[in-house]
């Protein structure tokens, strides 16, 4: 009864359209920061490791690798603070969470089982 009540009243904050990437799938996250009276757009681009949860509590972790360390950085999908979520490329990962990528070092940290596209999908 109460999660019916919670659902319709957070129905008219999810955003439209935020659903079009996967775990494994390497993503260009667009936020907005506020820094003192100044508003900025900054690019946060990797690999989605984690997608959880569902309605207006769902996030996704994008995991990338800044001057040799892994940075990760967890998004609520619906947030108004994220502008956009573009793909950057389509992967076809063997489990629903890449939480092995973490122990994994240099190039091979980045390597996702990609996704090949034949003309006549396009």
């Amino acid at each position: 009864m109460s999660q019916q009540i919670l659902n319709s009243l957070t129905q008219s904050q999810l955003k439209p359209g935020r659903d079009n990437f996967r775990v494994g799938d390497g993503v260009r996250v667009h936020t907005k920061v506020r820094e003192g009276d100044k508003e900025r757009i900054q690019i946060f681009s990797g690999i989605v490791i984690n997608h959880k949860g569902s309605g207006i509590r769902e996030t996704f972790t994008v995991r990338r690798i800044a001057s040799g360390e892994g940075v990760e950085r967890v998004f609520p999908v619906h947030s108004p603070n994220i502008l956009k979520i573009e793909v950057d490329r389509k992967s076809v990962p063997m489990k629903a969470r890449l939480f092995y990528l973490r122990s994994r070092l240099g190039k091979k940290a980045t390597k996702v089982r990609e996704k090949s596209f034949s003309p006549s999908e396009s």
